[in-house]
């Protein structure tokens, strides 16, 4: 899968978040049996970036921590030909205030995101009890398969209710 990491502002740049975000993306690409062509954008923003996104495409008037905007919204399937899967929108304020809450790294946070929004643009939700397990278990497949795991580093299972 191609991926496509671009930043509101360079000052957010980072080799190794780039690298932290192929790896995990790659991976669900591969647990989630996505198109080997199949393309998917990235962009990491700062919270006043995100805030303006959320009111404008979702009606909500305030920052979030990642937004998705699958290609196919409101389609069951892509098209056959179609290879562009969509974008993806990460507030790395929020990423980071987020780490520091629960107790664990930004890059793991911002692995977190990365799938959680990933998997919103293949259809995954979490409204409904079943759907939120069916992406829960999603989540910490492909995390899991790249060593990142819900554990803190004292042990501590993290919130269940963590980015709803």
């Amino acid at each position: 899968m191609e991926i496509t990491i671009n930043y509101s502002d360079m000052k957010y740049y980072s080799e190794e978040l780039e690298k932290l975000i192929h790896t995990v993306l790659s991976k669900g690409a591969e647990l989630q049996k996505v198109r080997d062509d199949a393309e998917i954008s990235i962009l990491i923003c700062d919270a006043e970036t995100i805030h303006e996104l959320n009111k404008t495409y979702r009606n909500v008037d305030a920052p979030t921590d990642v937004l998705s905007f699958a290609l196919n919204e409101g389609g069951d399937d892509l098209p056959e030909e179609e290879t562009e899967l969509g974008d993806i929108v990460i507030n790395l304020d929020r990423a980071v205030s987020q780490a520091k809450e629960f107790g664990h790294s930004k890059e793991r946070e911002m692995a977190y995101l990365s799938v959680h929004g990933f998997l919103h643009i293949l259809g995954y939700d979490h409204y409904d009890p079943d759907e939120k397990k069916a992406m829960r278990k999603a989540e910490e497949d492909i995390l899991g398969a790249c060593g990142i795991t819900r554990f803190t580093t004292e042990g501590k299972l993290e919130a269940e209710e963590i980015h709803e």
